[in-house]
């Protein structure tokens, strides 16, 4: 009986090296290589606001929050709800940050009163 508990661990221990065998987990993840938006997003993050028109702009184009996101109503009574789409925008995150650069700007170094565009 002891001879069973022995083998027993034995196979135990394979089976746990096996699903922890970093060749089972690359099989299974999947990494995209060819990401052709990298270098618009490094171009956006790269962006230096110095411009006060442009800035104005920026805050004008990009909204403060998702356009998309909306009740329908019929008769007063909300059927469904819309959810925000915007964070589908695979440049979501970069235009976000060249609004709020843009922003910064206009109050920091313009002294502007940007609460219009909020």
């Amino acid at each position: 009986m002891h001879n069973l508990a022995k083998i027993t661990e034995v196979w135990m221990r394979s089976q746990n090296t096996n699903i922890l065998n970093p060749m089972n987990v690359r099989m299974y993840t999947t990494v995209p290589k060819f990401k052709p938006l990298n270098p618009l997003r490094k171009w956006l993050d790269s962006q230096e606001i110095n411009n006060p028109k442009l800035a104005r702009l920026l805050c004008r184009l990009i909204p403060t929050q998702c356009p998309f996101e909306r009740d329908i109503t019929f008769l007063g009574h909300v059927l469904f709800h819309i959810p925000p789409m915007c964070k589908l925008n695979p440049l979501y995150d970069e235009l976000i940050s060249l609004r709020f650069r843009s922003l910064c700007y206009l109050a920091d170094v313009c002294g502007e009163d940007v609460t219009p565009y909020c």
